[in-house]
């Protein structure tokens, strides 16, 4: 035993040597502000080789960033029998006291009491400023944490968001429960010798949360754009003052106050394809802030319209609609369609406060052209066109089919049909067959003048079919079932 302990110190030793031989990285210096409270499985359940792999993981995780109020304040809390706060959030201000104190820490063994520490750490970030995101990372084997739903659901119903890696015995289910989502970038289960695979994926997933970018561009237009900030005042305590412009004419400079409790303005009135510098300033008696600043450009103007769509097609009508409306900008919309190649050119003119139309007297599966114009209060005129094409026309069916008997072995076929561009009837039944068991099927085509027909021979039960035929196509028809009734010895 004693040889196996002093093997996992001289493995720590070797990896700290050999990490202290590589030059620290830069930190992300004013990246990012918030609170990063480590929650570390110290219990006997955890293997030696793996608390301190975990550690080492932790050292590396958190060496970039900048550290103190202002910036990332880290705290460590291990879970054994007791909880026992290794180090508080204020107690390290710059990357060497926090590296060596993280290389001092000795693992406590003892119950995975995980609801004891959880409730330590609900104290701790709770009692932190609430403007400062908050993290729990939870470092842990995952065996049996205990009954960690209610303080976890706590914790992150006061904001607290909550991150997991686990060695690959963890127990998957209470860690999904526990992390906020997205789970794919907040809860890691992964074998102990390869945790560094994860180090760069899970540091962008806290930056991500604790990052310090206060004003940003949330939604750009052409003619404005929408700022949001991370808040540090609140209505009692100052306000905010902005200013803009357009980056090349300082002397035409926008200035706004806000009070201190908003978090996003909009901007307008600006120009369209042009690059624009804000500032922002909070302004409070209580303490001095830095004022932030951003560059942005609006998008290219869109002159409407910008986008036509067709729906709503029928056989004699189809719905034209076109956007953005623009009713400060537009005096009139015009319509333009003709049936392609060569038809009559229709026009409707519209108001600007209209962005859609139906167009109607159309022809049948018929190809137009359609236009929708727009004359802007300054002039211009844009335009942009489209193809639609309205649906066939549905062909009649036929109205009625009767059979009749008329002498034995024969019937009379009698039917109704629509007459508008009639070309004729295709009729087909069954006949008896002295060739074969099965019996055979006969067409005819009869004229449009036709109303009845007589058909002899026929099979039992022979279906008996007339559809109407158009210039167009095949109307839809009717069947009849002749059915011999044996009693009486003739058709029905």
């Amino acid at each position: 035993m004693k040889g196996f302990l002093l093997g996992i110190c001289l493995l720590w030793a070797m990896l700290l040597r050999s990490n202290m031989q590589i030059a620290l990285p830069a930190t992300e210096l004013n990246c990012c502000e918030g609170d990063i409270l480590l929650l570390l499985d110290s219990s006997g359940s955890v293997a030696n080789y793996e608390f301190f792999r975990l550690l080492l993981f932790a050292t590396e995780l958190l060496r970039p960033f900048s550290l103190g109020r202002g910036h990332v304040r880290v705290g460590l809390l291990q879970v054994g029998t007791n909880p026992n706060l290794e180090f508080d959030l204020d107690d390290h201000n710059n990357q060497e006291s926090l590296q060596k104190a993280l290389q001092s820490v000795s693992q406590l063994q003892g119950d995975t009491n995980t609801e004891a520490a959880l409730r330590v750490a609900q104290r701790l970030l709770t009692k932190t400023d609430e403007n400062v995101p908050k993290i729990l990372l939870w470092l842990t084997d995952g065996v049996q944490p205990g009954d960690v739903d209610e303080p976890m659901s706590k914790l992150k119903a006061q904001g607290v968001s909550v991150l997991a890696i686990s060695t690959v015995h963890g127990n998957y289910q209470v860690l999904k429960r526990a992390v906020t989502p997205p789970l794919e970038s907040h809860l890691y289960s992964v074998d102990i010798d390869n945790i560094d695979i994860i180090t760069e994926e899970l540091r962008d997933a806290i930056i991500k949360i604790i990052r310090a970018e206060r004003l940003h561009v949330v939604h750009l237009t052409s003619h404005s754009a929408v700022l949001q900030w991370r808040p540090v005042l609140s209505t009692d305590s100052g306000y905010y003052e902005l200013w803009y412009n357009p980056m090349w004419k300082t002397d035409n400079e926008t200035r706004l106050n806000l009070p201190g409790d908003s978090s996003l303005v909009e901007v307008t009135n600006l120009q369209p394809d042009t690059t624009y510098t804000a500032a922002l300033r909070p302004e409070s008696n209580q303490k001095l802030f830095n004022t932030l600043y951003v560059n942005f450009t609006t998008l290219p103007d869109v002159l409407s319209p910008a986008v036509v769509s067709v729906s709503d097609s029928g056989p004699r009508q189809i719905r034209v609609s076109w956007g953005p409306l623009q009713l400060a900008r537009v005096q009139r919309y015009t319509v333009e369609y003709g049936a392609i190649p060569s038809g009559d050119v229709h026009t409707m003119t519209l108001p600007s406060q209209q962005n859609s139309t139906v167009l109607t007297g159309l022809e049948p599966g018929t190809q137009y052209l359609v236009t929708v114009s727009a004359l802007h209060v300054n002039g211009k005129e844009s335009a942009m066109t489209v193809r639609a094409c309205t649906q066939e026309a549905s062909l009649p069916a036929l109205a009625d089919l009767q059979l009749s008997l008329v002498e034995r072995h024969e019937i009379q076929v009698a039917w109704q049909a629509h007459q508008e561009g009639l070309k004729g009837y295709w009729l087909s039944w069954e006949t008896e067959s002295s060739h074969s068991i099965k019996p055979s099927t006969s067409y005819v085509y009869l004229p449009p003048t036709s109303r009845s027909t007589r058909l002899k021979h026929l099979a039992p039960n022979s279906r008996v079919c007339v559809s109407p035929v158009y210039s167009s196509g095949r109307g839809d028809g009717l069947c009849c079932t002749a059915e011999r009734r044996t009693d009486s010895r003739h058709w029905g």
